[in-house]
């Protein structure tokens, strides 16, 4: 997937669809929308940065995983299993992007499969359909002749904490990676959530 932030207004219409399609229960989130504000008046900047699963080549969640219920498919998407998923946390403290969250209704692991239910009849994943700015782009990164291929082509990309060494397949275009160090630096900067998890990882 990439996400163009130029074209993300931070209406939340993927979070929404999000919720919707996997019934997510009220506090938990597997896509949600950070707003990051920064600088100094009248230097000041607001920028969104979209967050899901970034379904990395070395997932250290399915690393971590004692039962296995936690994998990487073929395709490249890192599913979970929920029937042998026994709740025990470890990949949540595994992931560096916090994007897991045990789900209470089902006792298992849960995160963004980029809507595997969806992807499997050719259908795009719920985020992608709904958001009215068309940030998101979904396919097969192989294909040379596919959208996703295209803009990766025409555009710089970027990944998340690249230096965590996990190769996400979440690309972002022009988006602001600035963090809590930006703020010791002097800057001033908050980054907004919206999550029961106040702090970003």
């Amino acid at each position: 997937m990439v996400i163009d932030t130029r074209r993300c207004s931070g209406c939340h219409a993927c979070s929404v669809a999000c919720k919707s399609e996997f019934n997510v229960p009220l506090g938990l989130t597997r896509s949600w929308v950070e707003y990051i504000e920064k600088g100094d008046f009248p230097n000041v900047s607001v920028s969104f940065l979209p967050r899901l699963c970034n379904q990395c080549r070395h997932a250290a969640c399915a690393d971590v995983c004692p039962t296995g219920a936690t994998y990487k498919r073929q395709d490249g998407i890192v599913a979970i299993d929920p029937d042998i998923c026994i709740g025990c946390k470890y990949c949540l403290q595994a992931c560096p992007y916090d994007a897991r969250f045990i789900n209470p209704v089902t006792g298992a692991a849960d995160k963004c499969d980029f809507c595997l239910h969806r992807i499997e009849k050719g259908i795009e994943p719920s985020c992608v359909n709904t958001c009215p700015g068309r940030a998101r782009i979904f396919g097969d990164l192989n294909d040379p002749g596919s959208e996703i291929s295209k803009v990766i082509s025409r555009n710089p990309v970027t990944v998340l904490r690249k230096g965590m060494g996990t190769e996400p397949f979440v690309f972002y275009i022009a988006a602001d990676h600035a963090d809590e160090h930006d703020r010791k630096r002097g800057w001033n900067m908050r980054v907004t959530t919206h999550r029961r998890q106040k702090e970003r990882r």
